[in-house]
């Protein structure tokens, strides 16, 4: 039986993502002169003007607006051709210090929140991802590549792709749709655009995946001119699907960027991410899906769950597994994933999870899961 699955990413232009890096850089200033920093950093943007609020609490000296515009630059908006530019947007700074009463409960190293996380991992690629968002980001990287390398010169930093996959008995076949829409510049061809983005682009990327009835939607409501926060409002923390797993597996609604790892929804997430993953590649399962549960100011989860498709092992011995190995407190994931480094900006684009360049997808604890089998 065919199925089709769809999932979506966006470039760093994007005004949502454009909010997300510079929370997430904010948050990098902060850790790399003050480990201990407590930081939740939130951020707005629309036409020609920016937006930096929440609660910091740091040793750190951080010029937040010297940092806003450098991410705004780095992305590419420096020119009022593409609606928005580094250097003459309105950057205003709304900071307090985080509540004493907060900074108790973290400092128990007990969660200073109640909550839980789904966590997913997949065998379906080497990524262990589910495959539609795997290629979306895919996607969304090469459009910013073949942009700021000169290749495609004619594009804007704002950009939407979508990969639709399609799947036959649960196994992962072709992609049967793609959607990019990207912002240009006003004097571009739009055949020249679509010629170039499948060229460079989809066929770069996806050519192992695609085939001759593979169906192509580049730019489908014509000019993409204005884009960017002239275009549309953007907010930190508005694209948690895009940011985990594009709708496949559960989600518990939180988000991740200007988030210091003394926060659940970051520590946890990528902890449960962790373990997953390395239950996959130890070939006990095709799919898990973990969640972890806690009680405000209290050190060792409340709950368990393991949920896993093709196991060859019980989910009850993997949960005791897990509870025999690792330490799930709040400082023991910290200081397992190594979380008080500035490593936070790079992840605010295409992806927390199925990277190659952050701690939580290692995999080195496989050998504790394979001897279950």
């Amino acid at each position: 039986m065919k199925h089709y699955i769809s999932a979506e990413s966006v470039t760093c232009g994007h005004p949502d993502k454009m909010c997300d890096q510079i929370s997430d850089a904010i948050l990098d200033a902060c850790l790399k002169e003050d480990p201990n920093s407590r930081v939740a950093c939130e951020c707005m943007t629309t036409t020609w003007t920016i937006i930096v609020s929440g609660e910091i609490t740091t040793d750190a000296w951080v010029n937040f607006q010297d940092i806003a515009r450098r991410v705004v630059r780095d992305i590419g908006y420096t020119n009022l051709e593409v609606g928005f530019s580094a250097d003459d947007v309105s950057v205003q700074i709304l900071i307090n210090s985080q509540s004493p009463d907060i900074a108790q409960w973290v400092d128990s190293w007990g969660a200073w929140d109640q909550g839980i996380m789904f966590w997913y991992a997949s065998n379906e690629n080497k990524a262990y991802m589910p495959t539609p968002i795997y290629l979306a980001h895919k996607l969304a990287r090469k459009l910013e590549e073949v942009r700021k390398n000169g290749i495609l010169p004619y594009l804007g930093p704002d950009g939407k792709t979508q990969v639709s996959c399609e799947y036959e008995d649960g196994v992962f076949t072709r992609v049967h749709t793609v959607v990019v829409s990207n912002q240009h510049k006003s004097d571009t061809n739009m055949e020249v655009l679509r010629t170039g983005i499948v060229r460079e682009v989809i066929q770069a990327e996806l050519w192992k995946y695609i085939d001759s009835e593979t169906i192509f939607h580049i730019n489908p409501t014509g000019k993409f001119v204005i884009g960017g926060p002239k275009w549309d409002a953007g907010l930190t923390g508005r694209k948690i699907i895009i940011d985990t797993y594009g709708g496949i597996g559960r989600h518990w609604g939180g988000a991740f960027s200007g988030k210091d790892p003394s926060k659940v929804d970051r520590s946890w997430a990528y902890m449960a991410r962790y373990l997953a993953k390395n239950i996959v590649a130890a070939w006990i399962c095709n799919i898990c899906e973990v969640q972890l549960a806690y009680a405000i100011w209290v050190i060792e989860p409340v709950s368990i769950y393991v949920d896993m498709t093709g196991g060859q092992v019980n989910e009850e011995t993997v949960i005791n597994c897990i509870r025999n190995n690792f330490d799930l407190s709040q400082r023991g994931i910290i200081d397992f994933l190594d979380l008080k480094k500035p490593i936070y900006q790079k992840t605010a684009t295409y992806g927390h999870f199925g990277r190659n360049d952050v701690p939580w997808e290692e995999l080195n604890s496989i050998e504790i899961f394979e001897n279950l089998k």
